[in-house]
């Protein structure tokens, strides 16, 4: 490559919308935020960079909730709405139900709706206007040009911590020794049709590699008997899915897994089994983490540990897939553990909140606390938060820790006992 340029890109970008709180990033965590902070009476714009809400549920068609201790809030909300058959009695009992994406794509559509919630679709975050500690606007990509929301709240939901990093917000991505993240994967669905199914493609239009060594070195999928509808999670594709060169060549290298993982599974016990969905997009676990007030550790996860500030409990295990390539998964159970809101809390812009995934977490604890249903609590919390700090006048490090709780609680969020977790030795 030759030697890089930069330019001093200047330009007058109009105001298309303010509102009191903006939310960036419609995955588990935006929509949450969304939701949680409109209850409590405030103006909310929900900006997402594609055509529909749920994150990686709906756009990469990660579509099972995995298994966590505390199933609450709008979380349990939404279980109940989409998915009442899967709905356990007590609250703390761990669920990981299979759902459709395109049905929970419409329910959020209407969800957001009914909750008074404005979104704007094809809305990608390209840059952040500051006034000192706050931030003023960002400044989005749409389909008119680049526009402004302007806001008084901001949460990054982003996944990426974008809106966080342009306003200077310190992170971190991957392990320590070398940055390294972990893969991308590109979830595919197969229906049962009752009879044996042909080639995929026609011959010679699709070089397959009979796949003998599977990316993962493992069989993972979930069926649905009574459907017929099988769930498989089998691609593997080093790289960080926020870096340009690696998230482009996982769009073709993973789906090029994809054709040769059905035809191998349709050699081996899924004759009758056609390819039937493919997502738009392959599915990233993990890019950048924001280095917030406080930062989970392994061993808060491993040890239990509990905090003064919790906002969202789980008992999802340790779950890394490797970042090196190598076809291995590192899979440690935990008991269940605190996440304390001051992980969502950069140090030096005081009206910005960071939820889901990005939240400040070393590269061990975000391979637990990076499943959906964690982000919709984490979200859920920061909705919360937004609103309080405009309420109290305040930054969002300073706002009412016993407030945010009381207000939590409110939205029908329920803590766990101590009893219920392991305690820190």
């Amino acid at each position: 490559m030759s030697e890089q340029t930069s330019y001093d890109f200047q330009r007058k970008v109009k105001t298309y919308a303010s509102a009191d709180v903006i939310v960036i990033g419609g995955g588990p965590a935006g929509t949450a935020a969304a939701i949680s902070a409109a209850r409590r009476g405030k103006k909310v714009i929900l900006l997402e960079k594609s055509a529909q809400l749920g994150g990686m549920g709906t756009l990469g068609n990660v579509s099972i909730f995995m298994p966590i201790g505390n199933v609450t809030g709008i979380y349990r909300e939404l279980i109940s709405e989409v998915l009442a058959e899967y709905l356990p009695e007590q609250h703390d009992v761990s669920i990981a139900p299979q759902y459709s994406p395109f049905i929970l794509r419409q329910y959020l559509n209407e969800k957001m709706k009914k909750e008074g919630v404005q979104v704007i679709y094809h809305t990608e975050c390209v840059g952040t206007v500051k006034e000192g500690s706050r931030l003023k606007a960002v400044i989005v990509s749409t389909r008119e040009g680049l526009q402004a929301f302007e806001g008084l709240q901001f949460i990054d939901c982003t996944g990426d911590a974008r809106v966080a990093i342009d306003s200077g917000v310190p992170f971190t991505s991957g392990r320590d020794e070398d940055g390294l993240t972990q893969p991308m994967t590109l979830m595919f669905m197969m229906q049962n049709t009752g009879k044996p199914i042909k080639s995929i493609l026609p011959e010679g239009c699709y070089h397959y590699n009979e796949i003998s060594d599977l990316p993962q070195g493992r069989h993972l999928f979930w069926e649905h008997n009574s459907e017929g509808l099988l769930l498989v999670n089998m691609t593997r594709v080093k790289g960080n899915g926020a870096k340009i060169a690696d998230v482009n060549y996982a769009e073709t290298e993973a789906l090029r897994q994809v054709f040769s993982i059905v035809h191998y599974l349709q050699r081996n016990g899924f004759e009758t089994y056609a390819l039937s969905h493919v997502p738009n997009q392959v599915g990233v676990r993990e890019t950048n983490q924001i280095r917030g007030l406080y930062t989970l550790t392994e061993q808060d996860v491993v040890e239990g540990r509990r905090f003064q500030d919790v906002v969202a409990q789980t008992n999802y295990e340790i779950d890394i897939h490797s970042p090196d390539g190598k076809k291995t998964t590192d899979e440690r159970k935990v008991h269940g553990y605190d996440i304390p809101y001051r992980c969502m809390v950069p140090n030096d812009v005081e009206n910005l909140l960071v939820a889901g995934r990005s939240i400040s977490a070393t590269h061990v604890a975000m391979s637990s606390m990076r499943v959906q249903p964690t982000c919709y609590a984490l979200g859920q919390a920061a909705g919360i938060a937004a609103a309080i700090a405009l309420d109290e006048a305040c930054g969002t490090r300073d706002i009412s820790i016993n407030v945010l709780h009381d207000a939590l609680e409110e939205q029908n969020v329920m803590f766990l006992k101590l009893a219920t977790y392991a305690s820190p030795e």
